[in-house]
């Protein structure tokens, strides 16, 4: 059975640059979660406009490639998979971040570059002093802007942050001016400041407020989008031209669909079912395991897993079980026999 449509009647896309993109609904880059396995299971359900790797660290490549070493395997997949691809980078400095860009515009060749100036993690925007941490000083995140912009035009280059440092020293505005200012194709802002992390309700109010203040470049909001609803609500009552979804879509990589399709006046698809989703899960694990062979993969797919249950009965006896699978056969066995059911067991 259809869920009803949810029609948005407007903002059916957004421009990024020369790029088009419709639905204007992203996927968050999300470190250790977006690698090339999860962004082809969002492409697999399709209504995602722009999809974005992990953020990668800029000095971290460059250093690799002096060694001669192999390329941080956050670029796995990058440079043969569908475009539009946006990939998220961060340092503090402008010509490394810029060297960085450039190589990505014109070697790698993706759509869209992604400065992170809202990671609000210890080791990003404290001991490396990057991330959200250059909040604090907006001309000097405007001066890298301008840098990087210079080393990957044509190639768009966007910005994420969040609302300010602090509740106390909340800076959007001019945060975001500074990054229109210095040639940024677009601004994306999460609606938290850096020490909430992600604690609270974001603000969307906050976000609003930075509308009136961008002449020429699209404002996305991003922040506690989590179901059909919230993203047309988010779309149809605040001044934005575009939404971002991040951990929400760990658990319904289809939302984007549903969402797309209430956006355009169709019939919402339902939620897959519970065996639908077991499969689903299956098929994600196919992807890692194919990149990185069984021991490695179920390690890194426990986590997915935990996610896909969040939520559904049974959950608490399947995340205990998932969570200590050492090799395929114990992974497999466990999808099997405790990925929670229609009904409590």
């Amino acid at each position: 059975m259809m869920m009803p449509s949810l029609f948005c009647p407007h903002k059916l896309f957004m421009k990024i640059g020369p790029l088009s993109i419709q639905p204007p609904v992203l996927s968050a880059p999300m470190a250790g979660y977006t690698n090339y396995a999860f962004r082809e299971m969002l492409r697999s359900f399709g209504g995602v406009g722009l999809i974005a790797t992990e953020m990668v660290s800029a000095r971290s490549f460059l250093e690799l490639e002096k060694r001669g070493a192999n390329h941080p395997s956050r670029l796995w997949g990058v440079r043969e998979e569908a475009r539009p691809l946006a990939v998220q980078i961060w340092d503090n400095d402008p010509e490394t971040l810029a060297e960085f860009g450039h190589r990505l515009a014109f070697d790698y060749r993706v759509s869209v570059i992604d400065l992170n100036f809202g990671c609000p993690a210890k080791q990003i925007a404290g001991r490396s002093e990057s991330g959200s941490y250059l909040l604090k000083t907006p001309d000097r995140l405007g001066r890298i802007v301008e840098r990087v912009v210079q080393a990957c035009r044509p190639v768009p280059v966007t910005a994420k942050i969040r609302i300010g440092w602090t509740r106390e020293t909340i800076n959007a505005i001019e945060v975001a001016t500074a990054v229109e200012e210095a040639g940024a194709a677009a601004l994306t802002v999460h609606g938290r400041t850096a020490q909430e992390m992600f604690r609270g309700e974001a603000d969307w109010e906050e976000i609003a407020k930075i509308r009136p203040h961008l002449k020429r470049i699209p404002l996305i909001g991003n922040g506690d989008v989590k179901t059909v609803q919230d993203a047309v609500a988010r779309l149809g009552s605040f001044p934005v031209d575009g939404i971002m979804i991040g951990r929400a879509a760990l658990s319904r990589p289809w939302l984007f669909r549903q969402i797309e399709q209430a956006l355009s006046g169709r019939p919402v698809d339902p939620e897959p079912t519970l065996l639908e989703q077991r499969e689903i899960l299956k098929t994600h694990y196919g992807l890692v395991l194919e990149r990185f062979g069984p021991e490695l993969a179920v390690v890194l797919m426990r986590k997915y897993a935990c996610d896909y249950a969040l939520g559904k009965p049974g959950a608490r006896l399947f995340r205990g079980r998932i969570s200590v699978a050492q090799t395929e056969e114990q992974f497999l066995q466990t999808l099997e026999e405790s990925f929670p059911r229609d009904i409590p067991f």
